[in-house]
């Protein structure tokens, strides 16, 4: 063992005659693993919640959405084998989105509804999971001959309506009358209910069968409003969407679903930056301890400082010696701190002992979700503040001069 790192895990582990530099430092080493173990917590309950929102959006939408220019996609079965094609791709499925009213006698509601096809819809989106009453087959026309419609859960609360019930739909496709436009009314039969646990959703979304849908707005059968495309890697998705509109050789939309929620995983990604920044500020009063500490011992220390340097010591010696004290500081800081942060973690995995109120938040606990270059930036963030801290007092240290501290010894 040098005698550096000697002289420094002695000043560290004596209690004889500074027992409180050593509460000090103590307390320097609490003050870095608090910190670091509110990073690793903090850090990866936001991972958890940026993931779990995306998974639950992905989970009703697709990953890339494919539309005309010209606002109807016709003749859409030759483009979706080219698009299908395409390297990276994983399935795709025409669908028809409108807006339309809903009504029971309990009640109206404007809601956004997407015509599919049950059989491709399986290989593109996760509905299926979703859906708590009823089945995805459903959606064919059965009782009566009426076409079947999935609703979300709230919507149906809304409405007062469950498996069996027929709800009526006002369509844009109407009809010129001499009283002037006349709406067309369709009636369904609900066939299903989900819930995605996002309100949004919930509450203003339901599903029918595409030929369903295309038969309420007037369409032919070979007109839709765009493909729906799964993909293999999500994050790929703004490299595959060039792909599509480079290979598809017509004039299309090409939407990600990077862009149509760029604005709320910006706001996650601003708000978990900031609770980083704020977090480390932790760290930084434990390093901020750290040279309390060092510079109190270099007081306390001056006269075994100056014996060393009149045996021979260098100023670099006393000042690695200083160096290495506060850097072990900062290295059983951030043991205790990742040891105290993945143990955290891994109970509000397993246990999920923190809920959250239902009527506010989209789920009932906290997702964590830890990644490893989360987990390394903080131990190295955490290690760089603890050895800056150390540079000040470990210089102050070596200009101790042996003559003036000896002087009336």
């Amino acid at each position: 063992m040098r005698f550096e790192l000697f002289i420094a895990l002695r000043y560290l582990l004596s209690r004889r005659k500074h027992g409180f530099i050593s509460a000090i430092s103590l307390i320097s080493v609490l003050g870095v693993a608090l910190g670091v173990a509110s990073l690793i917590v903090v850090l990866g309950v936001m991972n958890g919640f940026s993931d779990n929102l995306r998974d639950k959006i992905l989970g009703v939408n697709a990953h890339i959405i494919v539309t005309s220019i010209n606002g109807q996609f016709s003749h859409y079965q030759q483009t979706q084998d080219t698009i299908q094609s395409v390297s990276g791709v994983l399935a795709s499925m025409p669908f028809i989105y409108t807006e339309v009213m809903l009504s029971t006698q309990y009640g109206v509601k404007g809601v956004a509804v997407r015509g599919i096809d049950p059989e491709q819809a399986g290989q593109v989106m996760n509905l299926e999971q979703d859906i708590i009453q009823g089945r995805l087959e459903d959606l064919s026309p059965g009782n009566g001959g009426l076409p079947g419609i999935i609703l979300g859960s709230a919507l149906a609360s809304r409405l007062g309506a469950g498996p069996g019930d027929t709800v009526h739909m006002l369509v844009p496709s109407g009809r010129s009358t001499a009283a002037g436009f006349a709406p067309e009314i369709k009636n369904f039969i609900v066939s299903g209910i989900f819930k995605t646990g996002m309100y949004e959703y919930d509450s203003s979304l339901a599903y029918i069968h595409l030929q369903a849908a295309q038969e309420s707005l007037g369409f032919t059968k070979d007109v839709v409003s765009g493909l729906e495309v799964k993909i293999q890697n999500v994050y790929s998705a703004q490299e595959i969407g060039q792909r599509i509109q480079q290979t598809a050789h017509r004039s299309l939309a090409v939407q990600t679903w990077m862009d149509m929620n760029r604005s709320l995983f910006s706001a996650l990604k601003l708000e978990k930056t900031a609770m980083a920044v704020i977090l480390v500020m932790i760290v930084l009063v434990g390093s901020f301890s750290i040279i309390t500490t060092l510079i109190m011992l270099v007081m306390d220390k001056k006269q075994d400082i100056a014996v060393l340097m009149s045996l021979g010591c260098q100023p670099g010696h006393i000042k690695r010696i200083f160096m290495l004290q506060g850097t072990i500081i900062g290295i059983v800081g951030t043991g205790i701190g990742f040891l105290g942060g993945l143990s955290l973690s891994a109970l509000l995995q397993k246990y999920q002992f923190i809920s959250l109120p239902s009527d506010v938040y989209y789920l009932d606990h906290l997702p964590v979700k830890l990644e490893l270059l989360d987990l390394g930036l903080i131990g190295l963030a955490a290690m760089v503040l603890c050895f800056m801290a150390t540079i000040y007092p470990a210089r102050q240290a070596a200009r101790v001069h042996p003559a003036e501290v000896l002087r009336y010894e």
